[in-house]
């Protein structure tokens, strides 16, 4: 086992609260589920009930396989690479909606990126 373990421990802690706050987010875009904005014209008013459920899904997914990859399990690894891409692709489709929120979680899913696939083969050190 290598100092770069550690990496590894990182992405899966982070993929963990990445899908807590996914959760979250998603609960919150399901039970308050109109987004209303002002413009020139008038109101604009979008519902964001199916876009919470997305965030729902995978962020549960994201804390299950972020348990797998703190674990040492090699498919964690692959799911967790997928399932990470998936995460920021919908965080950019949400930035409209918390364009701060979102930047920075796709900045920290790069991160866990570069932990996967650059130290994923030290995960195999992980298990007893």
């Amino acid at each position: 086992m290598t100092g770069w373990v550690g990496w590894i421990w990182f992405a899966g802690m982070v993929m963990i609260m990445d899908g807590l706050f996914n959760v979250i987010n998603g609960l919150y875009a399901i039970f308050s589920d109109n987004l209303y904005v002002q413009t020139r014209r008038g109101w604009l008013a979008f519902d964001l009930a199916p876009w919470g459920w997305v965030h729902l899904i995978i962020g549960v997914l994201l804390v299950i396989v972020g348990i797998a990859v703190s674990l040492g399990l090699e498919w964690a690894r692959v799911v967790a690479i997928i399932l990470v891409i998936i995460n920021a692709v919908t965080q950019m489709a949400w930035i409209a909606v918390n364009p701060w929120w979102s930047m920075i979680v796709i900045a920290v899913d790069v991160v866990v990126l570069y932990a996967l696939i650059v130290h994923g083969r030290e995960a195999a050190s992980l298990r007893p």
